[in-house]
């Protein structure tokens, strides 16, 4: 665990450090400044194939006419979603700049009122995970935040009440990401022996493509009680960040399988920076790899593809719950 630690101080270290680029506030120095604060410190600039240099000739023409702060925000916001990333944002006090399409412009695979038919109105709770077995004895978790936290005794209490189950499913979708401490406490139930989680790379400098060497974080078995029966992940386009980190050290173990959609990706560690008008901007900075160095930033396949169906859904039937609960009754 002492490289996780040493990963959360230097996350802590870099967000910590702000941007000062021009005291000046002239819209053309704000955009100046963000323009060379991405410029600098993002990392995803190859892999999202955006030339940098032509936005900026874009834009620019556009900042020297503006004359409302509503405006230049509005601007700035356009130009951060050029790099297609969910990671990036413009921060202000009366809005906030990002870009939703990672997600928006997919298959939802998703649908709350399927989730309450399941779960009913008899299941349990422990922090954010939501729990029952399922009238065929199969487990079923649905965990929609990695920010709420989750505790080593109530983690010991469901894994007991799952004990005579065939296998679990840990329902993940639409879970846009969070603390990634709960991430690792979460997956070290599910391993045997230590791994590796991921990889990451960090900036050494203003040049697109100054990074460190990789180094790996592992993941080491809980001293507590860990399952190791039949474990099906449930993905959708909206598992991101801390979520998509969660999956592809999950898929790593030879008794977890990923059924839905392909995730919606967000492998870049976010930082922080302040313009000087007071505008906050955050960015992805360090990119993440899967344990076979894999860039994680586009988003992780499933094992078996499936989809919600309107027809299922009108039915009161989650497909990939289904699926899930197939696969499990197949690999006891």
């Amino acid at each position: 665990m002492k490289r996780i630690a040493i990963l959360f101080s230097l996350l802590i270290l870099f967000n910590a450090c702000r941007e000062d680029l021009n005291e000046s506030t002239t819209p053309r120095n704000i955009f100046e400044s963000l323009w060379t604060i991405l410029d600098e410190k993002y990392c995803f600039f190859d892999v999202k194939n955006v030339d940098w240099d032509k936005i900026h000739d874009q834009y620019a023409p556009r900042v020297d006419s503006v004359r409302s702060s509503d405006s230049l925000f509005t601007i700035l916001g356009e130009m951060i979603c050029e790099l297609r990333d969910g990671h990036v944002n413009l921060y202000s006090s009366q809005d906030i700049a990002r870009y939703w399409k990672w997600f928006e412009d997919y298959p939802a695979n998703y649908d709350e009122n399927l989730i309450r038919i399941y779960l009913g109105s008899d299941y349990k709770i422990s922090s954010g995970l939501q729990y029952k077995l399922l009238n065929d004895k199969v487990g079923y978790i649905t965990y929609q935040d990695f920010s709420s936290s989750i505790s080593d005794a109530g983690l010991d209490y469901i894994f007991d009440y799952f004990k005579d189950s065939p296998g679990i499913i840990i329902d993940v979708r639409n879970n846009s990401g969070g603390d990634l401490s709960n991430v690792y406490q979460f997956a070290s139930r599910f391993t045997e022996k230590k791994i590796i989680c991921n990889y990451i790379k960090h900036k050494t400098g203003p040049g697109h493509n100054d990074f460190s060497k990789p180094f790996a974080i592992y993941l080491e078995p809980s001293s507590h009680t860990r399952y190791t029966k039949t474990v099906v992940i449930l993905t959708n386009r909206m598992c991101f960040s801390a979520t998509n980190a969660f999956v592809s050290v999950m898929r790593q173990l030879p008794h977890v399988t990923i059924i839905g959609d392909r995730t919606g990706g967000g492998g870049g560690f976010p930082f922080s920076s302040m313009l000087t008008n007071g505008w906050g901007v955050r960015f992805s900075s360090c990119p993440t790899y899967d344990a076979n160095m894999v860039l994680m930033e586009e988003g992780i396949d499933p094992d078996i593809s499936v989809s919600l169906s309107q027809t299922s859904a009108q039915s009161g039937i989650d497909d990939i719950i289904e699926a899930a609960r197939s696969y499990i009754k197949n690999n006891q």
